[in-house]
C-alpha cells in the first residue's frame, strides 16, 4: 500500500466544524495540527504498551529505536501539540480562546489515558461487558472525535449551545468509528485494513463480536472460545474456530447493528442543530464515508 500517512480524521473534522458554524477553516489550522499530533503520540505510546511491531504498514518508533526512546518521542510529541495551538493567536484567535483550545486538549488527553487504563487492564479478564468496552471506547477514540469537533465549533462560533452539540455529535460518532474499525479488523480485507484478516482475533483483542459471543454463546461453544483466548498465542486452527463461533452466535449482525446505533444517534445530534442543509451534510457525508456507509 502507498503512502500509508493515516487518514487525518480528526483534523479533517476540526476544519468542516469550524466553517459549518460559519467560522474561517484558515485560522483554526494550527488547532487542526494539533489535534493530529496529539492523535500520533498516543499511537507511540499505544504500540509500546500493545508491543506493537507495525503501525500504518511500517516499523513502529519504538520497534526502531527501542522503548526507552519510543517513550521519549512520544513525550516530545505532546509537547508539539501545545506549541502548535499557540500558533492559533497568530492568526487571529482571542487569547482567551487559545487558553480554552489548550485546556480542552489537556483534558481529553487524560480521558485518553483514562480509557488506555481500562483497555490494559482488561487484557487479562475475559467477563468484559458491551457496557465496559463502550466506557473504555469513550475515554479513547470518542474523546478525540468530541475535541476534534468541539475545537473547530468553539474557533469558529460563540453560541455553546452548538459547541456543545457538535462535541456530542463527535463523541457519538467516534464511538460509531471504533465499532467499525473492530469490525474491520476481524472480517476486513488487508487491503483496506493494513492487517490481515482476523489479526484482532490473533491479538485476543475483546472488541464487540467477541464479548458478544462470550455472552451469548451456548455454555459449550462460550468453554470453547474462552479456552481459545486464554492461550498465550493463537494458531491459524484457533482463528478458523474463532470465526465460526462468530458466525453461529451472529456476532457481526449485533455488532453492526451496533455501531449503526451510534451512527444514527450521530445524524440525530447533527440534523438537531439546526445549521444549513448544506453544512451538515459536508459533515454527514464524511461520517458515512469513515463507517464503510
Amino acid at each position: 500500500m502507498e503512502n500509508p500517512r493515516g487518514k487525518r480524521l480528526r483534523p479533517t473534522f476540526c476544519l468542516l466544524a469550524c466553517e459549518s458554524v460559519g467560522g474561517d477553516w484558515h485560522k483554526v489550522l494550527p488547532a487542526a495540527a494539533a489535534l493530529e499530533v496529539m492523535h500520533n503520540f498516543t499511537l507511540i505510546h499505544d504500540d509500546i504498551q500493545d508491543k506493537s511491531p507495525e503501525r500504518r504498514h511500517r516499523p513502529s518508533v519504538w520497534w526502531v529505536w527501542g522503548a526507552a526512546q519510543g517513550i521519549n518521542a512520544g513525550d516530545a510529541i505532546y509537547a508539539l501539540t501545545q506549541l502548535a495551538l499557540c500558533k492559533l493567536e497568530s492568526r487571529g484567535i482571542p487569547a482567551e480562546k487559545v487558553t480554552a483550545s489548550s485546556r480542552i486538549l489537556n483534558e481529553t488527553c487524560l480521558r485518553i489515558c483514562e480509557g488506555q487504563f481500562l483497555d490494559i487492564s482488561y487484557e487479562d479478564h475475559l467477563d468484559i461487558t458491551t457496557t465496559d468496552y463502550l466506557n473504555m471506547v469513550d475515554g479513547k477514540t470518542a474523546q478525540l472525535f468530541q475535541c476534534s469537533l468541539q475545537l473547530g465549533a468553539l474557533l469558529g462560533t460563540e453560541d455553546e449551545t452548538l459547541i456543545r452539540q457538535l462535541a456530542l455529535f463527535g463523541r457519538e460518532l467516534g464511538i460509531a468509528f471504533q465499532i467499525y474499525d473492530d469490525i474491520m479488523g476481524i472480517w476486513g480485507k488487508e487491503e483496506d485494513t493494513g492487517k490481515p484478516c482476523g489479526s484482532d482475533i490473533m491479538e485476543r483483542k475483546k472488541t464487540p463480536p467477541i464479548i458478544y459471543a462470550l455472552n451469548q454463546a451456548g455454555k459449550e461453544t462460550g468453554r470453547r472460545l474462552a479456552d481459545i483466548y486464554r492461550k498465550d498465542e493463537l494458531s491459524r486452527d484457533d482463528l478458523s474456530v474463532v470465526l465460526e463461533i462468530l458466525e453461529s452466535s451472529a456476532a457481526r449482525e449485533y455488532t453492526e447493528g451496533l455501531k449503526e446505533q451510534y451512527h444514527q444517534r450521530a445524524l440525530d445530534i447533527l440534523k438537531g442543530t439546526g445549521l444549513a442543509t448544506t453544512r451538515q451534510k459536508e459533515l454527514r457525508d464524511v461520517a458515512d464515508f469513515i463507517l464503510g456507509e
